[in-house]
C-alpha cells in the first residue's frame, strides 16, 4: 500500500484528521501510534475513542507554567504569531461546504436562537468585584407610568424632541448594583429595535409606551423578540458610485487617513438608490433584505484623531437618506436598513425640516416596523464588489432592551477586478 494512503487509513481509524495523526506519529512513531489507538485488528464497529487513562490520553495534569514544557505546546500549530487558534480551520471552503450541506437538500432553512435570555438579575459566577446584570431604562417624551422611577428608571425630559414629538427609550447598565448607569447597547455597531423610538406615547403598531414601560425595559417589543436572522444583504455603495462618476459635489474632504468620504450633509436621494442598484446589477430591493448604505463615514475614526472624531460625531452634519427615501425603503419591506454612520439619516442638510428630530427613525421604526442598523462597516464588501451577500446578525437576547450591538457578519463571493467595469 502507498505509505501516504496507509497513514490516511490509520488516521481515519483513529478518528483524527491526517495532521493530528502525524503529530502523534512524530512523537511515538507509527508503531507507537498504532499501539496508542489500538488500530490494527480492532473488532469491526468498536469505538475509536481511547479508553480513559489509556495510551497517551491520561488524567495527568500538565504543567503549562513550567518553562521547560513550553516546547510541548508553543508555538501553536498555527504559527508563533497566530492569534486566532482553531478559528484558522474555518476556511472559505469550510464555510461553503457548510452552506451547501444545508442549502443543497432542497428543504426550508430555519434560523435558531442559541442564546440565553438576559433578564434583570441574571446570575453569574461570584467574583470580586461582583459580576452583575442590572438593566435600567431611560425615558424621553412622555410622563412615566407608576413605579418607573421608584424601580430605578431614569426620566430625561418631557415633552418629546422636536415638533414631531420624538420619544426615546434606551437602556443603561450600572457596572454593579448601585453604581452609576452609563453603559448601553446604544453605542458602536448596533441595531435599533422597535421599542427605541416613538411619537409621544405611541410606538410601533400603536402600542402605548406607558402600557409597556418598566424600570428595566419594556414588556413588549424588546430585543428578546428580534431573534437571529440570516438573509440577503444588498450593498448600496453610494461612495463608490460617486467616486466612479467623479461627482465631486457629493464628496467631502478626505478622512484623516486620506480615504474618501461623502460630504458631511450629503443627502442620499431616491435617484442615488436607483443608480446604486443599477450599478451593482441588482434589480430591486426585496422584502426581508438587509439594505446597507456605504458613505465611508467610518474612515473618520481611523487613527482616532480629535478632528476625525469630531466630524464623525456630526459636528458638521452627517450624510444619509431623508424622509422620502425612508418611505420608499419602508414600502420595500426590508428586514432592516443600515449605514456606516451612527444615524442613517442625513443631518445638517438644507432639506432637513427645521425643528424636527430624527423623522426617518420615526417613520421606518414606527410606521413600517423596519429596524435601523448604525455604524456597520462595509468597506471590505465594497472592495470585493460583493453587492449581494448573506447577512447574518444575532442581536442581544436581552429582555426589554431597545437595541443590540453584536456586530453582524456577511458571507459573499468576492468579484475579480475584471468581472465588471465601473
Amino acid at each position: 500500500m502507498n505509505p501516504g494512503l496507509f497513514l490516511d487509513f490509520l488516521a481515519n481509524q483513529a478518528k483524527l484528521d491526517r495532521r493530528e495523526f502525524l503529530d502523534v506519529v512524530s512523537k511515538a512513531g507509527v508503531a507507537g501510534a498504532i499501539a496508542t489507538f489500538g488500530l490494527l485488528g480492532r473488532p469491526q464497529g468498536a469505538s475509536a475513542s481511547p479508553r480513559r487513562g489509556g495510551g497517551r490520553f491520561t488524567d495527568d495534569i500538565f504543567d503549562y507554567a513550567d518553562p521547560r514544557n513550553l516546547s510541548d505546546w508553543a508555538p501553536s500549530r498555527y504559527g508563533a504569531d497566530d492569534q486566532r487558534g482553531s478559528f484558522n480551520e474555518v476556511t472559505r471552503e469550510k464555510t461553503a461546504h457548510a452552506l451547501r450541506s444545508v442549502l443543497d437538500r432542497g428543504h426550508p432553512v430555519k434560523t435558531y436562537n442559541l442564546g440565553e435570555l438576559m433578564w434583570n438579575g441574571f446570575p453569574a459566577f461570584v467574583t470580586t468585584p461582583p459580576r452583575g446584570y442590572q438593566q435600567r431604562m431611560t425615558l424621553t417624551g412622555y410622563p412615566p407610568p407608576p413605579g418607573f422611577l421608584a424601580g430605578g428608571g431614569f426620566l430625561t425630559s418631557i415633552p418629546g424632541l422636536g415638533s414631531n414629538q420624538l420619544s426615546v427609550h434606551e437602556e443603561r447598565f450600572p457596572a454593579v448594583p448601585g453604581a452609576p448607569a452609563g453603559l448601553t447597547y446604544q453605542i458602536g455597531t448596533q441595531l435599533d429595535n422597535l421599542n427605541h423610538i416613538g411619537a409621544g406615547v405611541f410606538l410601533y403598531n400603536g402600542i402605548r409606551g406607558p402600557d409597556i414601560l418598566q424600570a428595566h425595559g419594556t414588556a413588549k417589543l424588546g430585543s428578546e423578540h428580534m431573534g437571529p436572522i440570516v438573509t440577503r444583504g444588498v450593498l448600496l455603495d453610494i461612495l463608490g458610485l460617486k467616486l466612479a462618476r467623479r461627482d465631486r459635489d457629493a464628496l467631502g474632504a478626505p478622512a484623516p487617513n486620506g480615504k474618501p468620504v461623502l460630504r458631511s450633509n450629503y443627502r442620499i436621494t431616491l435617484e442615488d438608490i436607483h443608480d446604486a442598484l443599477e450599478w451593482a446589477g441588482i434589480r430591486r430591493i426585496e422584502p426581508g433584505d438587509a439594505v446597507l448604505f456605504r458613505t465611508g463615514w467610518n474612515q473618520l475614526l481611523q487613527g482616532r484623531t480629535p478632528a476625525g472624531i469630531a466630524r464623525w460625531s456630526g459636528a458638521e452634519g452627517l450624510p444619509g437618506i431623508y424622509v422620502a427615501e425612508g418611505h420608499f425603503l419602508g414600502q420595500c419591506r426590508p428586514a432592516l436598513v443600515a449605514s456606516d454612520t451612527w444615524a442613517l439619516e442625513v443631518l445638517g442638510s438644507p432639506d432637513n425640516v427645521p425643528g424636527t428630530a430624527f423623522p426617518v427613525h420615526q417613520d421606518l421604526i414606527m410606521r413600517y416596523g423596519v429596524r435601523i442598523g448604525e455604524s456597520v462597516v462595509l468597506d471590505e464588501l465594497a472592495q470585493d464588489r460583493a453587492y449581494e451577500c448573506v447577512y447574518m446578525v444575532t442581536p442581544q437576547f436581552a429582555e426589554g432592551a431597545t437595541c443590540g450591538n453584536t456586530p453582524p457578519a456577511a458571507l459573499a463571493q468576492p468579484r475579480r477586478r475584471h468581472d465588471r467595469d465601473d
